[in-house]
């Protein structure tokens, strides 16, 4: 049919709805204009990947020299070999990198979207109000998607965007396909940012449907540890990452009024998700009127890596898990203690029958009286009374179990640390390279020191009892040893205080910009600490103290709660919540990393005026040149470890990984003896500047936490510090490096651009230093520098690595 201008027509098609008003009102509502990439493609953003590896160059480290992923292979990839499809070494790394981000992306995109049906069954589609002084409420999926989700709703296309995108990366990784590492890289940076839309989304739906705080600086402090479970009453833990089950349990309890006889205590990130319920602004109503304040009854059992010291201790009546980072052996140590399991997810069924559509009595009574080791129940709500039910009426049942010491008999013990024949087999597989064997053979000798000193650096994995060819129980013995300290096991923590405020980006926006806040360090990680716990709260306190602002999330915000300082206070009473200097910021759980990497997207876009809808690379070229962000992966284990740093990385914040990093199999180098790559644009005319390498490394594997901190301190600068930002980073860094390492960097002169830039303290030997072993020309009169520096200090100089922001070209 023939058509004039401005109509259009719809022919055979049968319920169709077109929303118009839809569009006009978003367009009216939102004063920015659509940036270049509204959700970007695998290639949208390829040039700002190839940018980002072109100056920080890919170094692998590969755990195997073969791949076995096709009915070809094995193939040989050492040296030049290819395999039969051709693939190379470098190629093949790429590939396993992709694949290892793809599943971290995925174990947070599936949660959001089992979390956006859920929520949407039961509160119906509830307005996004993050309270009035958050506006800029939903920084990374303007970023990407170009929208502003005003409801739960508006999270449906982003889910369906980040789907469709896996599909097609993880397409990319099957034989025959993708051949290029830089290629796999790309998608692997693709994959990650991918990750921290979908953390944002499943944190902010479950912020709004909860009612959990918003950018609250004073967050309450909660209960955490073994010995806060009352074991008077039945013990119910909670244990994963998806709190919808566990949320029913809480209100199933509050209903009838059970409190007295059930405490519920969670681990991993659902416990930092329990205590934040109902902490929040006042709604939904369902939330305010009838379970205010409900999470401050819950209590954190521990971080993911106390769960075998948990169950070694019986602990616990009843255990129900949902999703992510459950060890799979769970249902074996529970069973073996008859504490019934339920599974509240399709993603971790456990064997279990699905018991879903029965009654719950029946279900009740079944797992009560022993007849089967756990159940799933995939509807949330029926799970939460199951598990509840179970956990009071099990009590009893489990007397013997709990009237006996679960902890090894003095005879028991002397048997077991007697039959170690020193083989040292446990110690070649401990992760943290305990030497168990002398740990056992001095317990067998009657001194229990060492299992005492080495408990909280244990991971408890279990790898060294299962490589034990006499069937030590190791973890027991550690148990035993340190009973005292299990049953003693309190403190506190800031519950997870959610986004970042934007009043609280308008007032340190500028001093992060310009580096008088000498920097933002992000602290995540879960149980693989090089050195046990101790080390996430000593990284935590060195930095906070020199007033940078510290943010933690998930498990190392636990961990980093076990030590208090000599008034007994743990960290978080030490300091104050807010997003400033000399203060620490519990974020909440792992979805709420994504408030981290959202607040540079907010100081670009709040402090600077920056657009950033739609416009990705304009805010990662925004954060990598002026905001002296970083991050760090201490403790890190899983795959989403890999897609979080890796997430962070494409938006231009660097991450310092620990020594078990190497196993993720690339890190993001630098090359100071590479000038080319330290070329930046000038935005004001578009000249190029050689810069010093600032920051030098995108993503470092660190080998101790000495190494780290140093590290850490120097990937803080930014070429858009101000003379008296850098000469305070430069305190630092220096400062850190004599303090733990007897000297100066060797590449502090590297950072001097002005003698403004020098510390005072340092300033009349280092002048000399620049002259004396650099070649520096120095006016001795004025104290000044006069020849040297890689480039002179300039107040208006406007670094950005985007040829379109020049403003005017030359």
């Amino acid at each position: 049919m023939d058509k004039m201008e401005g109509s259009f027509a719809v022919e055979d098609m049968q319920n169709v709805q077109i929303n118009i008003g839809a569009i006009v009102k978003e367009v009216e509502e939102w004063d920015q204009p659509m940036g270049p990439f509204p959700y970007p493609q695998i290639a949208t953003l390829r040039d700002w990947d190839f940018k980002i590896m072109q100056r920080y160059k890919i170094m692998y480290s590969p755990i195997c020299d073969r791949c076995t992923l096709c009915t070809y292979g094995p193939c040989d990839l050492t040296g030049d070999k290819r395999g039969a499809c051709g693939i190379d070494q470098a190629a093949q790394n790429g590939r396993i990198v992709l694949i290892a981000c793809l599943m971290g992306a995925t174990a947070h995109c599936a949660h959001g979207r089992h979390l956006y049906h859920w929520v949407l069954e039961k509160f119906g589609d509830l307005p996004i109000n993050m309270g009035d002084e958050i506006l800029v409420d939903a920084p990374i999926t303007r970023t990407i998607a170009g929208i502003r989700p005003k409801t739960i709703k508006d999270f449906g296309p982003v889910l369906s965007y980040f789907e469709e995108q896996v599909s097609q990366l993880l397409a990319s990784t099957h034989t025959g396909q993708e051949a290029n590492y830089m290629d796999f890289e790309s998608k692997a940076l693709h994959a990650s940012m991918l990750d921290h839309l979908g953390m944002e989304a499943s944190d902010i739906i479950q912020m709004v449907a909860y009612d959990m705080p918003r950018g609250d600086e004073n967050a309450p402090l909660v209960e955490c540890g073994m010995g806060t479970l009352d074991k008077n009453k039945a013990i119910l833990l909670t244990y994963g990452h998806n709190l919808a089950a566990s949320a029913e349990a809480m209100f199933y309890t509050e209903d009838n009024n059970l409190w007295d006889k059930v405490d519920i205590g969670g681990v991993c990130c659902t416990a930092h998700d329990n205590v934040r319920i109902g902490e929040g602004l006042g709604y939904p109503k369902e939330i305010s009127e009838k379970y205010k304040d409900v999470g401050t009854k819950a209590k954190i059992a521990g971080a993911i890596g106390w769960w075998r010291k948990l169950i070694r201790a019986d602990v616990m009546d009843c255990v129900m898990v949902d999703e992510q980072c459950v060890w799979t052996d769970a249902v074996n140590e529970c069973s073996a203690r008859k504490v019934p399991m339920i599974a509240s997810s399709e993603k971790i069924m456990m064997g279990f029958p699905d018991r879903t559509n029965d009654p719950v009595d029946e279900i009740v009574d079944d797992l009560v009286n022993f007849r089967m080791p756990g159940v799933a129940v995939l509807d949330p709500t029926k799970a939460g009374e199951v598990a509840v039910k179970t956990a009071i009426a099990v009590k009893p049942k489990r007397a013997a179990e709990r009237e006996a010491d679960p902890f090894l008999s003095e005879e028991e013990f002397k048997k077991h640390a007697e039959s170690c024949t020193y083989c040292h087999a446990c110690q070649f597989v401990c992760p943290p390279h305990i030497k168990i064997g002398d740990v056992v053979r001095a317990a067998a000798e009657g001194n229990l020191e060492p299992l005492s000193s080495t408990y909280e650096v244990c991971v408890g994995c279990r790898r060294c009892e299962q490589a034990c060819p006499q069937d030590i129980p190791i973890l027991s013995l550690y148990a035993f040893a340190n009973k005292e300290y299990i049953r003693d096991h309190k403190f506190k923590m800031r519950a997870g205080r959610g986004p970042v405020k934007d009043t609280e980006i308008r007032r340190v926006g500028a001093p992060i910009v310009l580096g008088t806040i000498p920097g933002v360090i992000a602290l995540v990680g879960c149980s693989n600490y090089p050195n046990g716990t101790k080390e996430a709260y000593d990284m935590a306190k060195e930095f906070v103290d020199r007033g940078f602002i510290v943010a933690a999330s998930g498990c190392m915000a636990m961990d980093m709660s076990l030590y208090t300082d000599e008034e007994g206070k743990t960290i978080w009473e030490q300091y104050p919540g807010a997003i400033d200097g000399r203060n620490i910021c519990n974020m909440g759980s792992c979805v709420a990393n994504s408030h981290i990497s959202g607040a540079t997207i907010k100081i670009a876009t709040i402090f600077a005026g920056r657009n950033e809808r739609a416009n990705f690379d304009d805010m990662a070229d925004y954060t990598i040149s002026k905001i002296g962000a970083c991050g760090v992966a201490w403790g890190a284990y899983s795959q989403k470890a890999a897609s979080i740093a890796t997430g962070c990385n494409r938006m231009g914040i660097p991450v310092v990984i620990q020594p078990h990093g190497v196993m993720y199999r690339r890190s993001y180098v630098g090359r100071t003896d590479k000038k080319e790559n330290w070329e930046i644009i000038d935005a004001r005319d578009g000249s190029k500047v050689y810069c010093e390498p600032a920051p030098e490394h995108m993503l470092y594997i660190a080998e101790t936490k000495e190494e780290a901190m140093l590290m850490m301190a120097k990937l803080c600068f930014r070429p858009s510090d101000n003379n008296q930002g850098r000469m305070i980073k430069l305190t630092h860094y220096c400062d850190i490096s004599m303090k733990y390492f007897g000297c100066m960097p060797p590449d502090w002169h590297v950072y001097v651009r002005h003698a403004s830039d020098l510390p005072l303290k340092w300033k009349e030997d280092m002048l000399k230093e620049l002259e004396a072993k650099h070649g520096w020309g120095i006016d001795w009169k004025r104290k000044a520098i006069l020849t040297g520096p890689i480039r002179k200090m300039d107040v208006s100089f406007d670094p950005t690595n985007i040829e379109r922001k020049i403003r005017v070209k030359k």
